[in-house]
Order: structure tokens, then sequence, then C-alpha cells
């Protein structure tokens, strides 16, 4: 079964203007991203999917593989389809964000084994456990709640659940890695927005509205996405400690 990594790119970013080519110890943030990738062993291929030609040359002058794909899409996995298109005998496509430089190689591994695993399963994704009070009310960490086979329930920008009994459940933060059956990304980009993907403005509710599933995998990782000035500090911090 062959599995490709695909990792959108885009220049703009409104917090970090030129995010994917900001450095991390001597490289630029998306060829480190492409670095870690490319360390897992179940995927054939990994590829940088952008709209910028300054990210693709950079990914080209390190040594990794590009794609140009079309400026007008509006998601992530819009243009991870647009890739998928080209990869007819691909059968599973993983999403790695461009801003984790710090993915781990094993996870990618993880996701690519539920669907050796399962031959019904169309979509993944990860989670990690949030203990922190603050991370839990910051509605940019994406709360997930699981049933108990561990597939989605609900994704929301709110606390979820409500802590009414304290204790009585744990807290799962959700991390923005994908993997998807080829021929269901390629249908999923079609779909029309639905009305909670909207009112919350997170995609992967519009696979629940439409009654898909989504197995979520666990995983206590080091999670750090860089969206900040002080984010890409700290990510430079961590490769330099531990010679990454």
């Amino acid at each position: 079964m062959k599995s490709i990594c695909v990792i959108p790119a885009r220049y703009s970013s409104t917090r970090l203007p030129g995010k994917p080519l900001k450095d991390i110890c001597g490289r630029p943030m998306i060829c480190r991203v492409y670095e870690r990738a490319s360390k897992a062993k179940s995927v054939a291929e990994v590829i940088v999917a952008t709209d910028d030609e300054r990210i693709f040359l950079a990914v080209e002058k390190n040594g990794g593989r590009a794609m140009m794909t079309r400026a007008d899409h509006k998601t992530g996995t819009d243009r991870l389809a647009e890739v998928a298109e080209k990869f007819s005998d691909a059968e599973v496509i993983v999403n790695v964000q461009g801003d984790e430089p710090l993915i781990e190689p094993a996870l990618i591994d993880e996701l690519v084994a539920e669907f050796v695993a399962d031959k019904n399963l169309q979509m993944a994704t990860v989670a990690t456990e949030l203990t922190d009070a603050e991370e839990m009310k910051n509605p940019n960490n994406v709360k997930v709640v699981l049933d108990k086979k561990n597939y989605a329930l609900y994704f929301s920008r709110s606390l979820i659940p409500y802590p009414r009994n304290a204790g009585k459940s744990k807290i799962f933060k959700h991390i923005g890695i994908y993997a998807y059956r080829r021929n269901f990304l390629l249908d999923y980009a079609k779909m029309e927005p639905t009305p909670l993907e909207q009112s919350e403005s997170l995609e992967q509710l519009r696979a629940l509205e439409n009654g898909f599933k989504i197995r979520v995998i666990k995983s206590s990782c080091k999670f750090i996405g860089v969206d900040t000035e002080e984010d890409l500090k700290l990510v430079n911090k961590i490769y330099r400690e531990e010679n990454l």
C-alpha cells in the first residue's frame, strides 16, 4: 500500500509573515519539517505543496521535492487534494502542517498503520492530553472528545467536555496532522462547507457533519506549532539542545 506525505505551505501568515522560510538552526523551517517527515518509514515520498516560488526554490535547493499548486485554494485540504490527484497509485495521503518542525516520524508511521489495519478507515488524526487550565481555555487550542473506540465525537474551540464533574474525563487537544484514504480525500475536498464547520472555523467538522468517522490517535509527542517569534525561539532552542 503506497502512502505519501504532503506538506502544504503558504508564505503569508498574519502573526509571522514568511513563516515557512524562517530560520531554524541554519535551515528554513519548511525544510526542517520536510527532513523530519522524510524519516518516516511508511511513506514512499514527501512533497511540499506551495503556491509560492520562494518556498518551492528553498525546498529544492535543500534537496527536497516541491510542487507548485494553484494560488486560489481556500484551504490546505484543497491544496492537498490537488497533489493527491497526481498520485493515482497512492492509497493513503498524510498531511503534515508546514509549521510543525518537531513532527515525530514515528507518528506518521502510526497514522499509516491505522489504514493498513482497517481497510474501511477513511480519515485519521491525532490528539494529546491537555492538563494546563489556561491552555484549555485558549480557543486557538482545538479540543476533541472521543468515543470508546477513539473516534471523534466533536471538535471545538470551546472547552469540551464541560467539567461539571471535574476529573471524570480527560481533555484532549487536537493536533492538525491528518491521514486520508486518497479516494475519500478527493471527495471530501469537493464537499460544500457545513454549518458547524463555518461556525467553529474547523474544516474537519465537515467530515463529521456528513456522517464520516475520524479515528484519533492519542499521542504524548512534543508538539510546538510555530505561530509567533516566541515559538520560533523555543523551537530553535530545542533543536540546539537535542541536536535535531
